[in-house]
């Protein structure tokens, strides 16, 4: 049996000028297909699980692992549906709401070209829809393309 993966490393512990910068690609590829296989990977540790529908936008920078002066964060989230059974996603918070923008941007493998995952842009809305007020908080949602 596989000893357990170390735990992530205590928040502000990595190394000064650290950064975390993974491409699309890097993402779909080496963090999120790896956690939906359930492989035991300790790079996974450095990416938290949020529930989004328990967290306000504002409350998510505290959660992070990988702390930085930059406005960015990454999680994983489980997909919360909005009906058992249903394709619609539930994106909805006490606050307020995580709405679609734009078009889905697919994202390839490279050299090949090949469909590895879908990014999805969405910015929250606080209020209840279809009156929500925009706000400055903007989420990339990313799926694959095939589990």
């Amino acid at each position: 049996m596989p000893s357990p993966p170390p735990p992530p490393p205590p928040p502000g512990a990595l190394p000064v000028g650290f950064c975390f910068r993974p491409t699309n690609e890097e993402l779909v590829r080496h963090y999120l297909k790896p956690k939906i296989v359930g492989a035991a990977h300790p790079d996974l540790l450095l990416i938290p699980d949020v529930d989004l529908s328990a967290c306000e936008p504002w409350d998510l920078p505290a959660k992070a692992l990988i702390r930085s002066n930059d406005p960015e964060w990454f999680f994983f989230a489980p997909l919360d549906r909005k009906y058992p059974g249903g394709h619609r996603s539930n994106r909805c918070t006490t606050a307020g709401y995580w709405k679609a923008t734009g078009k889905d941007r697919l994202i390839r493998s490279r050299p090949a070209g090949t469909l590895i995952g879908v990014k999805k842009t969405l910015v929250f809305h606080r209020g209840r829809a279809p009156r929500g007020h925009r706000t400055a908080w903007i989420m990339h949602e990313y799926r694959t393309a095939k589990p």
